[in-house]
This record gives C-alpha cells, sequence and structure tokens, in this order.
C-alpha cells in the first residue's frame, strides 16, 4: 500500500518557488513489514520514522521522531488512493500535545505530495504545517 513512497528522494516546497527542503530516503526492512524514513532538511536537521502494517488493527502506524518533536500516527489508504494518517504532535520544548495529519499523494509522474497539516484548536481549524514534493534522483 505504501511501495509508491519507497526510494531516494529529493524534497522542494510545492509551491511555485520549488525551494529545496530536503532529501529523504525510504527503505524496506523484515521482510517488507517495516518502512523506514530518514530525513535530511537542507538547513542540516533531519528525522527517523519507522512504519508499519498492523493487521490486527488493519491499519498503518508510523512513529516520528527528529529534535525536539514526536509524531504518532495511524491510518490508511484513502478512497483517492492516498496514504492518510492523523494522530498527534509532541512539542518537546512546549511540554504539549496537539492533532496532526498527513497524507502522501501518488501522482502520474510518480512524484509523491506530502501534506502535513496541524489543528488549531483557537481558531477550530487545520493548518497546513509542510507541503513537500518528492521527486526520485
Amino acid at each position: 500500500q505504501w511501495d509508491f513512497w519507497v526510494g531516494e528522494w529529493t524534497v522542494y516546497s510545492n509551491d511555485e518557488s520549488r525551494t529545496l527542503a530536503g532529501t529523504n530516503t525510504i527503505t524496506k526492512h523484515y521482510a517488507n513489514c517495516l518502512i523506514q524514513e530518514t530525513w535530511v532538511s537542507a538547513g542540516g536537521g533531519g528525522g527517523f520514522s519507522i512504519n508499519y502494517y498492523n493487521p490486527v488493527r488493519d491499519q498503518w502506524r508510523q512513529v516520528w521522531v527528529s529534535n525536539g518533536y514526536s509524531i504518532d500516527y495511524t491510518g490508511g489508504l484513502n478512497q483517492q488512493g492516498q496514504m492518510a494518517l492523523e494522530g498527534e504532535l509532541d512539542n518537546y520544548a512546549l511540554n504539549s500535545s496537539t492533532p496532526f495529519r498527513g497524507t502522501w499523494t501518488p501522482e502520474e509522474s510518480g512524484d509523491v505530495i506530502q501534506r502535513f497539516e496541524i489543528y488549531d484548536a483557537g481558531n477550530d481549524k487545520w493548518n497546513v504545517w509542510f507541503e513537500g514534493r518528492y521527486v526520485r534522483k
């Protein structure tokens, strides 16, 4: 279900500027039961996630860890063929947890659009946190 994301990627902002955001390496492990992500941002930061399908719960789960925060969310393929996960972003500096969601959309070109949204409780709406275009190396 998530094989479209596996590979070596250069990631750009998904707007007219196409600013370099970083690079991402997505690999499969353990008889293809685990997907590992290794992110390096253009600014020098980074992060790491493990992603796996749980057949007991019939859902995918991603646990992301980076400097200062982590994300833990679950979901699966939606009607549009996107991988859609929803859960929480924990900000360590603020000692807070905020609803968070992400979608990965495969494009006909082979690119993948990754969109993250964070919930703004004060305004009762979802705001774009990051949107990137993955282009295969």
